[in-house]
């Protein structure tokens, strides 16, 4: 991380930001664990978290900059943020899929989207969808959109087919 973007995603975490990131790490191959700091004794009134626990944790994952922040359990993850992941072949979908939704809840799973289990909604598509949605076919479009509409993980073969 030697050179900072301009914005870098803030993830807040209740306690678990630590395990947070050991599992996206391990789950994204170009990924790293950057710099990290703690809390101190000083706003313990405020933080409620010993001496030396995580407060953020730096990560990178694909070139993406993140930070992932201890800060107590005020604010939840909602569907309004997400990320998406981009896959070339259907392998790596189900890859991506069975990783991040592993402990998720499964009524949150549709149209690619779904939750993992830290709370943090991904959509796993692949790159042809955006190609087809942005083509000029407006009838391979419509085909595609209500077959995407019956999946909840994204099927290539069934979006080229319609």
């Amino acid at each position: 991380m030697a050179t900072m973007q301009k914005i870098t995603p803030n993830l807040w975490f209740d306690s678990v930001a630590e395990e947070a990131v050991n599992y996206y790490v391990s789950i994204f191959k170009n990924s790293s664990i950057g710099r990290k700091s703690f809390y101190t004794k000083e706003g313990f009134e405020f933080h409620q978290k010993p001496v030396g626990t995580p407060m953020t944790i730096e990560f990178q994952i694909e070139g993406q900059d993140f930070v992932a922040l201890n800060a107590g359990p005020e604010f939840q993850f909602t569907e309004a943020v997400s990320f998406i992941v981009s896959c070339e072949s259907q392998e790596e979908i189900d890859y991506y899929w069975n990783k991040l939704s592993e402990g998720g809840p499964v009524e949150a799973q549709q149209c690619g989207w779904l939750k993992d289990k830290f709370g943090v909604s991904w959509q796993i598509i692949p790159t042809i969808l955006t190609e087809i949605m942005s083509g000029n076919d407006s009838e391979q479009m419509s085909k595609t959109m209500n077959a995407m509409f019956q999946m909840k993980k994204l099927d290539i073969e069934k979006l080229k087919n319609g």
